[in-house]
C-alpha cells in the first residue's frame, strides 16, 4: 500500500517562498529534499500559483488561501440527486425557509436524502432560477466567494523587499524601521506605528486619516527626531497610505522597501507590536476619542517593556546604549 499523501501546509508554502525567492540558488529538488517531498509536488505547486506583481512570483499566503477555498468548494459540489430532496427544498423555500435551515432540517428527515446549503444554492442558481425570488436576498447572480484581496495600484515605483540587503534582513545593524497603520473604528484615521527592527523602539502617532499626506507628515515628524544614522531604511506594506514613500525617502535620507502583496508577516516586528497595542485598544476603537497623551502612555509602556529578543532589556535601554555610541 502506498504512503498516504498529505497536502502542503502553510509552513511548507512559506519555506518554498523563502528558499525559492529569498535564498537564491536553491533548486526545486533541494527544496523538495528539505521538506521531504517529491520534487514534482514542489514544481507543480510553484507553477500553479505564479503571480506577476513583481515578475513571476510565488506568493505562499495566496497559494494557501486558494488551496483552502478549492478544498471547501470541492466538498460542496454535491448535487441534489433525488426528486424527494428537490421537492422538499422547493416546498420549504416557498414558505420562507433559508437554504441553511433546509439543510439543517433535512439531517433530521429519515426518508429524504440530505444535502448541504451550498448545494441548495447551486441547485437554485444553476437549475431553478425561478426560485431565486424566495431567497432572503434574491440576487440575480451569486456573489463570488473566491478570495480576491487586491491592492490598489496607487503606490508606484516601489522597491521590493526582495532587494533588501541581508544586513537588514538579519538585523545586523540599527536604523532600519518598519511602518504600519492601526485602523480606527469606521476606518477613519487611526494610529501610525513605527518600530526599529533591532532595538524594537516604538513610535506611535495619531493620524486623522489614512491619506498618504497625513502618513508622510507623522512619519517625517517622528523619525526626524533621531540622528540620521538611526534612520537608514523603512519597510512598508502596499497600503495606499504609503504612496508618498519617495518624499519620505528624500526628507529622511532613507531607503524604502515594500513587502510582497499578501505578505504582511514580512514586517513581523510591527505586526507583533500592533497586537500589543490592540490589548489597550481593541478593534473598532474610535481613536478620535482617545487623547494623544493616552497614546503616548502606551508608547512609553511598550518602550519600557523587557523583550526576550533583547536579553530582557527594554527598547529604551538598548536605544540609550546606541545613542550614547552615536554621540561619541
Amino acid at each position: 500500500m502506498g504512503q498516504e499523501y498529505n497536502h502542503l501546509s502553510l509552513y511548507e508554502r512559506q519555506v518554498i517562498y523563502r528558499m525559492h525567492h529569498l535564498q537564491l540558488g536553491n533548486s526545486i529538488r533541494k527544496i523538495a529534499q528539505f521538506l521531504n517531498r517529491s520534487h514534482s509536488t514542489i514544481s507543480r505547486e510553484i507553477k500553479r500559483h505564479l503571480r506577476t506583481s513583481f515578475g513571476d512570483m510565488y506568493y505562499c499566503q495566496v497559494a494557501h488561501d486558494e488551496y483552502k477555498w478549492n478544498l471547501s468548494n470541492k466538498k460542496r459540489k454535491e448535487a441534489l440527486k433525488s426528486n424527494e430532496t428537490r421537492d422538499y427544498v422547493e416546498a420549504k423555500l416557498k414558505i420562507g425557509w433559508t437554504p441553511e435551515l433546509i439543510s439543517g432540517r433535512l439531517k433530521q428527515e429519515v426518508n429524504i436524502p440530505n444535502t448541504n446549503y451550498e448545494s441548495i444554492y447551486q441547485f437554485i442558481y444553476k437549475q431553478r432560477p425561478d426560485l431565486i425570488e424566495y431567497l432572503a436576498r434574491g440576487h440575480k447572480r451569486r456573489r463570488k466567494k473566491y478570495p480576491t484581496r487586491k491592492y490598489k495600484t496607487k503606490v508606484l515605483d516601489k522597491t521590493s523587499i526582495l532587494e533588501r540587503p541581508d544586513d537588514i534582513n538579519n538585523r545586523n545593524s540599527f536604523g532600519h524601521w518598519e511602518g504600519d497603520t492601526v485602523e480606527s473604528g469606521g476606518k477613519k484615521g487611526g494610529l501610525n506605528v513605527m518600530i526599529e527592527r533591532k532595538s524594537r523602539l516604538v513610535r506611535i502617532s495619531k493620524i486623522s486619516s489614512k491619506y498618504s499626506d497625513e502618513t508622510q507628515r507623522v512619519i517625517e515628524k517622528k523619525l526626524s527626531e533621531f540622528d540620521p544614522e538611526f534612520v537608514k531604511s523603512i519597510t512598508f506594506d502596499n497600503g495606499t497610505e504609503n504612496a508618498k514613500h519617495k518624499e519620505i525617502a528624500k526628507t529622511l535620507g532613507a531607503d524604502i522597501y515594500f513587502c510582497q502583496p499578501y505578505h504582511s508577516w514580512e514586517k513581523g516586528a510591527v505586526e507583533q507590536v500592533n497586537g500589543l497595542i490592540r490589548r489597550f485598544y481593541p478593534k473598532k476603537t474610535d481613536f478620535k476619542k482617545v487623547h494623544y497623551k493616552a497614546i503616548q502612555k502606551v508608547e512609553n509602556l511598550l518602550n519600557n517593556r523587557p523583550r526576550k529578543c533583547l536579553n530582557f532589556k527594554t527598547p529604551n535601554e538598548v536605544y540609550n546604549e546606541i545613542n550614547g555610541a552615536l554621540e561619541t
